[in-house]
């Protein structure tokens, strides 16, 4: 993996927001977005899969459980044709101009998804993100619970859930541990937030560690 990283680029106004269902992603991401506007940055606020007008529509294909049950390996190179397009419609043309990006789920997330819930190996993720991604963020904020608690905020959040929320606990338990150990294998980049806490603390921590990010780009 140390050769994947090495050839990626990275952008220090890059940012992502990862987690499984409920962590509260979406708060955390408006609450960062709203500090890089207050002290004056240009940000781009975005999510994936998407990004795009066509990304969204490859989201849709991927997450309408009325779909016939996507393959795991169809529903990786869907991600993947999705991200290729968010990477080079939304993502670098913002950060080549000197904006901020924080995205709401990255590669990160095909690697915890794909590869540790789906079983995929991380040598086919990681040959498609050298391939169609080429790019990585200087810092990724792991929003971090149990599966339990969080599925029990997602189910109040959404009466009908997508096909991957639709998913059995283990599942996301095997997608919490492949977070978890890559949080642990790029500790200068990937920072562990505690998200059982109340959705202020855990946006005032996610801030925190932006702003300390922000001094240093």
């Amino acid at each position: 993996m140390t050769g994947v990283l090495q050839a990626l680029r990275t952008y220090p106004r890059f940012v992502t927001i990862e987690g499984g269902e409920g962590a509260g992603k979406t708060t955390v991401l408006r609450a960062l977005c709203a500090a890089l506007a207050a002290a004056g940055e240009d940000v781009v606020c975005t999510r994936e899969p998407g990004g795009t007008p066509l990304a969204e529509l490859i989201r849709g294909l991927l997450l309408d459980p009325g779909h016939e049950p996507a393959r795991p390996e169809t529903e990786l190179l869907l991600m993947f044709a999705a991200r290729a397009q968010h990477v080079q419609e939304t993502i670098v043309p913002a950060l080549e101009r000197g904006a901020w990006v924080i995205s709401d789920r990255f590669t990160d997330s095909s690697y915890a998804y794909q590869g540790g819930g789906r079983g995929i190996d991380p040598a086919r993720i990681a040959a498609l993100e050298l391939a169609f991604v080429g790019i990585a963020p200087a810092l990724t904020l792991l929003l971090d619970l149990g599966v339990a608690q969080g599925r029990a905020r997602a189910r109040t959040r959404d009466a009908f859930p997508d096909r991957i929320e639709a998913e059995q606990d283990a599942f996301f338990e095997r997608v919490r541990s492949a977070f978890l150990a890559r949080a642990e294998a790029e500790p200068l980049r990937i920072r562990v937030v505690d998200a059982t806490r109340s959705a202020d603390l855990v946006a005032a921590d996610a801030v925190q560690a932006l702003l300390a990010s922000r001094e240093a780009a």
